[in-house]
């Protein structure tokens, strides 16, 4: 179906595709060539005579009609000895590209879905007239007067030409008043209107047979794969689409209740969803974010960036912290600022935006972010879509308080989808009070029930607001760091780890993440034994921790920083551990703790030589901060690794303009730590009284040419 779908989109835009698209037979020869037609004419008669259209039934059954008389065509052709002309060689070879476009179309028809083809109704019409008009055309371009046909074959298709030259589109009206009457529910959420319930029974149930739970959620996922796959010059928009999924969904909950057939089943309905809706909230965690677009002070993807005095671009919730704390330079230039205005940097701001949407990455823009930026998404929620989502999530929230147990279920998993886009759907849940009924599923013996009430939480707490009633919730957090430690389900696991991730991204909120029981060493142990994506999960709660100061004895405590120097050596996360790694070996004690361990630098080093552009920056920072802040032991033992200055003269030709920063200033630490060393021994051995027991010290010069940078 998916092949179907990309070709059927050409015929959307009303391009044909290539013959090369279906193989055409270009190379067969006369016969071979008469024969194919004739199989695959046969095939598709024979494939949907007997199928059932619940919409374009009389189009269908109209150009079926017409390919049957193709058929008798192709049958007649066959049984002709003499070599075909070349006009109707080309010709044919037309009529397989034509025969292919109408077995796609058919089978569109048959296999969508039925709202979706009422709102296509009259562009499907217009694919149907398209293939008459070919046919036409193939018709009178075939030298039909060259070749030798019977009697009746001819009168047949003679007769067809004529009703080809009199047909015209056909649209059905009834289907029209349908998709009308589907569109009015849409207005009535616009005007702030509930459907009455006998009309939206009558529409769904009477008219387009949708009878049950089951069915009307295969109608929502349709959709939901129409705005995955949405061209975007093709109607309804995007926006548009949300608002009829919207609607969907609280017709769903609204006429059947919280019946579900398939309840037995939650295993199999959860991998379903993780193969078709890979969930926005963890895509970051897969993204390596431009360094451009992170804060300096955070490191994190800012979120609303703004420009001091100095130039220097900052997170306004960064800069402000460091502003209150009595700081009157720069962060990152160390000049002095001349004031402590902050001017919005929009253009930095729009490119971050941008970079979201199209990654996929939930990013909530702060007030007053230019109109023309968000309609960039193409996806800007209706007030008919917000309005039924709001209606669906008071009953989705009402269930959670006083359903049955399966219906808490299913509550919450509706929940987590709904929570899966827009920040207004997480507001409102959030504010309807879904938080403490959530908390409540997530020590529920059900391992659906509580994935999906830990993932409904992540969900919610993208948006920042949230994050705010999320810590204040008693109880809430440890609830969380519970299922972190020991969840039903890997994947349970998985996203309380990422759920942490996401509120540490307050930095007032790090300090009691890091100080919850268990919480540390849960990401610890997650970052050891984890599946990938666990460990990616792991880590990068682990980098956000670590940027507050007072975690770091903590995260030693806890073998956290253990964890992170083992994961030095594992790909997939070595370039955020190393990062971490930088930020606790600013701290005496950080650097003590990782100089101890002898893979720490070996592990910076390897990462230096094969590491990615980013990992190179973050072995040599954290190697760099690990001798500013370890003392002269740990400085010697990373002088004394052999390949240092060989790694260091390629990160300061090759690397990165931050990586070749700090590779400078690590050069010039040694250089300096080198001159202290040879004058010290040099006193060694001018002193009259020396115990000629012990060997003289031995200093290996580095010769490193540091340049500008």
């Amino acid at each position: 179906m998916a092949a179907a779908a990309a070709i059927f989109s050409s015929l959307r835009r009303r391009r044909s595709p290539s013959l090369e698209a279906f193989l055409a037979p270009v190379d067969l020869s006369n016969v071979a060539l008469v024969q194919t037609l004739g199989i695959v004419a046969t095939e598709l008669v024979s494939r949907f005579s007997e199928k059932s259209f619940f919409f374009q039934r009389r189009n269908s059954r109209s150009l079926i009609r017409k390919l049957e008389v193709c058929l008798v065509f192709l049958d007649c052709l066959k049984d002709i000895d003499a070599t075909l002309p070349h006009t109707a060689l080309l010709c044919l070879k037309e009529l397989y590209l034509l025969l292919y476009r109408s077995k796609i179309l058919l089978d569109y028809c048959s296999e969508s879905s039925k709202l979706w083809l009422l709102l296509q109704n009259q562009t499907i019409s217009g694919h149907f007239n398209d293939l008459n008009l070919e046919l036409l055309t193939f018709l009178d371009v075939f030298p039909l007067e060259e070749v030798e046909l019977g009697v009746d074959v001819r009168e047949q298709v003679e007769l067809l030409q004529k009703q080809l030259r009199r047909t015209r589109m056909f649209v059905d009206e009834h289907v029209e008043t349908l998709r009308t009457r589907f569109l009015s529910f849409l207005d009535e959420f616009e005007n702030g209107l509930l459907p009455n319930q006998r009309e939206l029974r009558e529409f769904f149930v009477d008219k387009l047979g949708i009878r049950n739970a089951k069915s009307c959620r295969t109608e929502i996922e349709f959709l939901e794969e129409q705005i995955v796959n949405h061209d975007g010059d093709v109607e309804p928009t995007v926006a548009v689409l949300n608002g009829f999924v919207a609607f969907t969904r609280y017709s769903r909950f609204f006429l059947f209740g919280f019946e579900e057939d398939d309840i037995d089943s939650g295993a199999a309905n959860q991998k379903k969803l993780k193969k078709n809706l890979i969930m926005q909230e963890i895509a970051d965690t897969f993204l390596t974010i431009p360094r451009d677009f992170c804060c300096p002070i955070s490191l994190d993807l800012m979120k609303d960036p703004v420009i001091i005095s100095t130039g220097q671009t900052y997170d306004r919730s960064s800069i402000t912290r460091w502003l209150e704390e009595g700081h009157n330079t720069c962060p990152k230039s160390g000049q002095m600022l001349v004031h402590t205005r902050l001017a919005p940097n929009r253009a930095l701001g729009n490119l971050i935006m941008q970079w979201c949407i199209a990654h996929g990455v939930p990013y909530d823009p702060p007030e007053g972010m230019d109109a023309s930026v968000e309609s960039y998404a193409m996806a800007s929620p209706t007030r008919a879509a917000l309005e039924a989502n709001r209606a669906t999530a008071m009953i989705l929230i009402q269930q959670l308080s006083i359903g049955s147990q399966d219906a808490k279920t299913i509550a919450a998993r509706e929940i987590r989808l709904l929570a899966k886009t827009g920040k207004e759907n997480r507001a409102f849940i959030a504010e309807a009070g879904a938080i403490p009924h959530l908390q409540k599923l997530l020590t529920s013996p059900n391992p659906v029930a509580q994935e999906n009430s830990v993932t409904a939480m992540l969900n919610l707490s993208i948006y920042d607001k949230n994050k705010s009633l999320i810590m204040s919730e008693v109880g809430c957090l440890g609830s969380i760091t519970e299922v972190l430690r020991s969840g039903h389900s890997t994947e349970a696991r998985e996203n309380a780890a990422a759920t942490l991730f996401s509120l540490s991204a307050v930095h007032d909120y790090k300090k009691r993440i890091a100080e919850e029981g268990g919480a540390v060493e849960a990401l610890a142990g997650l970052l050891r034994d984890g599946t990938p994506r666990g460990k990616k999960d792991a880590v990068t709660a682990l980098f956000n921790l670590s940027t507050h100061t007072e975690n770091c004895v903590r995260m030693i405590d806890a073998g956290a920083v253990t964890a992170l120097v083992e994961a030095l050596g594992n790909e997939g996360v070595a370039e955020e551990a190393a990062g971490a790694l930088a930020l606790v070996v600013r701290q005496p004690i950080g650097a003590e703790a990782v100089g101890k361990d002898e893979r720490a630098v070996a592990g910076l080093m390897a990462m230096m030589g094969c590491g990615t552009p980013r990992g190179k920056e973050n072995a040599v920072a954290a190697l760099l901060e690990l001798c500013r802040s370890g003392g002269a032991a740990t400085t010697e033992q990373v002088f004394k690794a052999p390949a240092l200055a060989g790694l260091l003269q390629m990160l300061l030709f090759t690397g990165t303009k931050r990586a070749r920063r700090k590779a400078a200033s690590l050069a010039r630490v040694f250089q300096r730590c080198e001159q202290v060393t040879m004058h010290y021994a040099y006193a060694s051995n001018s002193t009259p009284n020396r115990d000629s027991s012990f060997p003289s010290e031995v200093s290996v010069p580095i010769s490193i040419s540091v340049p500008v940078v």
